[in-house]
C-alpha cells in the first residue's frame, strides 16, 4: 500500500466500518478488495480484515469514477494508479476530464447539425461548393477512421458525393451534418439499424424530435458522470498523492494540499 496522505488518521476499521462509510455492502468491499480497486487489508492473527481510511477514501474515488467511465475501466485505473508517480497518475484523472469534455462538445456539434438539417428541409440554409470535405479531413474533424466512414456509407448512414474520375469521395454540407449526427449516435451507444432509422427520418417531424431527445439525453447523462467525477475530487487526489515514491530527483515535490494537484492539470 502508499504511502499514507499527510494528516489522515491512522485508526483500523472493520469490514462492517468500511461498508458503512463507503456506501457498500460487506460482500462489495471484499469483491473491490478482490479485484484490486483497493489495496488488500492487513490480517490479523484470528484472519479478520484490517482496514484504515484510506480504503474508504479509495472505495469513494471508485463509484465517482465508475459513474464517469463505467466500473471495468474504473477497476483498472484504481490499481494502476497505486503504481503510478504522481504526475503520471493526476494525468490518467486529468485524461478522464477531457474525455467528457470532448463527448459533450462532439454532442453540441451534432445538435448544431441537426439544427442545420432543419434549416436546410426550411429552405433557409445555402449550401457552398468551398465548404465540402475529404474523406480524410472529415475524418479528422470527428476523430473516426476513414474506414468507419466507408463502413457507414454502406450501411447507408452518410452519402458522400464522389467528383473525380478516379471516383473520390467528396462530403459536402449535409454528408457533414449527416455525419456528426451518427457519430454522436453511435457514440451513445445506438447499433447501426437504430442510427439508420432514425438518420432515414430526419426529413420527417417525428425522426427529428426523435434524433433530438437521444442528443439531450446524452448530453444530460454527460453531466451526471461530469458531476459525480467532480464530486470524488478529493477522494481521487488522496489516492494520486498516495501513490509510491520514487526515488529522489525523479519526481515532482508533492504537494501538501491533494486536490489542488489536480486542479493544477486543469479539469
Amino acid at each position: 500500500m502508499g504511502r499514507p496522505v499527510s494528516g489522515a488518521r491512522r485508526e483500523t476499521l472493520r469490514t462492517a466500518d468500511v461498508a458503512r462509510e463507503s456506501g457498500y455492502s460487506l460482500q462489495q468491499v471484499r469483491d473491490l478488495e478482490r479485484l484490486g480497486v483497493i489495496p488488500p487489508a492487513a490480517r490479523s492473527d484470528n484472519g479478520y480484515r484490517s482496514y484504515t481510511p484510506s480504503h474508504v477514501r479509495a472505495l469513494r474515488a471508485y463509484r465517482g469514477l465508475a459513474g464517469a467511465v463505467g466500473p471495468v475501466v474504473a477497476r483498472r485505473m484504481l490499481a494502476e494508479l497505486r503504481t503510478k508517480t504522481l504526475v503520471e497518475a493526476a494525468s490518467v484523472i486529468n485524461e478522464v476530464h477531457v474525455g467528457l469534455a470532448q463527448e459533450r462538445e462532439e454532442t453540441l456539434r451534432a445538435q448544431q447539425a441537426l439544427r442545420a438539417i432543419q434549416d436546410e428541409v426550411n429552405g433557409s440554409d445555402v449550401e457552398e461548393d468551398g465548404d465540402a470535405m475529404t474523406i480524410t479531413e472529415l475524418s479528422r474533424a470527428l476523430g473516426v477512421r476513414p474506414s468507419t466512414l466507408r463502413f457507414w456509407e454502406q450501411e447507408g448512414l452518410v452519402t458522400p458525393e464522389r467528383v473525380t474520375s478516379r471516383r473520390a469521395r467528396r462530403y459536402d454540407l449535409s454528408a457533414i451534418r449527416a455525419a456528426r449526427i451518427v457519430t454522436a449516435l453511435r457514440a451513445t451507444g445506438y447499433g447501426v439499424p437504430a442510427v439508420r432509422e432514425i438518420m432515414g427520418s430526419l426529413h420527417r417531424l417525428d425522426g427529428r424530435g426523435e434524433a433530438r431527445r437521444i442528443l439531450r439525453e446524452r448530453l444530460d447523462r454527460i453531466a451526471v458522470r461530469t458531476v459525480g467525477l467532480l464530486q470524488a475530487g478529493a477522494d481521487l487526489a488522496a489516492v494520486v498523492t498516495a501513490v509510491p515514491t520514487p526515488p529522489t530527483g525523479s519526481r515532482e515535490k508533492a504537494v501538501a494540499d491533494p486536490v489542488s494537484v489536480l486542479n493544477d492539470l486543469g479539469p
